[in-house]
């Protein structure tokens, strides 16, 4: 089975296994989202328990915001099932190198967007930071368009801490190994007009810091 943002990389696993099934119709429209973790869950182990060794292919790191492997691993266990998550490629990887970051320089603070809002976290400004899923902003249902009302709760909380005027990154790494990130340097007050798209992630520089730039303006 796998569950995809791409058609090719699909197409590419239906013909190294022509038996493999897409997970993506489960995902519907408006459909509560626990719903939908907890029916990818059942998918995984009715195979499990039909005696089938399973492989289920996931979209970036499968351990790095998504609980259904998660509780997959665990549920298949408990039954007696051995169960294991490889390690992939998440967002976090390829941000570090596209936009030129060494977390072990001044630290790293990550949070998921609509968990940052929720809790009232305050994060360290000096520190960078990094908002997964921000274009479904407090949404518990499956959605097909950027919550643009989440983006400016998400705006005006920054401005808060940040200042409206610091600049932040809205990054989104490519999908294929042959194609180049999409990355755009917005003021905080401009985030909810901002190019966000389902798989876009946004990178919060230190207070006071300046994103190091090539000389064609992009980030190094």
């Amino acid at each position: 089975m796998y569950l995809l943002a791409e058609q090719a990389p699909a197409a590419w696993i239906e013909r190294l296994n022509p038996s493999a099934e897409s997970l993506a119709p489960l995902y519907e429209p408006g459909r509560d989202r626990r719903q939908i973790r907890d029916t990818i869950v059942a998918v995984i182990l009715d195979w499990v328990r039909g005696g089938n060794d399973v492989c289920v292919a996931f979209y970036g790191h499968p351990a790095v915001f998504d609980a259904s492997t998660h509780e997959a691993v665990k549920q298949a266990r408990a039954e007696g099932f051995p169960a294991r998550i490889m390690p992939g490629i998440s967002a976090e990887d390829c941000l570090f190198a596209d936009l030129g970051l060494d977390p072990g320089e001044s630290g790293w603070q990550s949070f998921d967007a609509t968990r940052f809002l929720a809790s009232g976290a305050t994060p360290d400004v000096g520190v960078p930071l990094i908002l997964w899923q921000i274009s479904v902003v407090r949404q518990t249902r499956a959605v097909g368009a950027v919550d643009r009302h989440g983006l400016q709760q998400l705006s005006e909380r920054l401005a808060d801490l940040y200042g409206g005027d610091h600049e932040v990154v809205v990054y989104e790494t490519s999908p294929f190994p042959v194609g180049a990130p999409m990355i755009e340097r917005v003021p905080i007050q401009s985030l909810p007009r901002s190019n966000v798209t389902g798989l876009s992630t946004l990178f919060v520089p230190p207070a006071g810091a300046i994103p190091e730039r090539s000389p064609d303006g992009s980030a190094l």
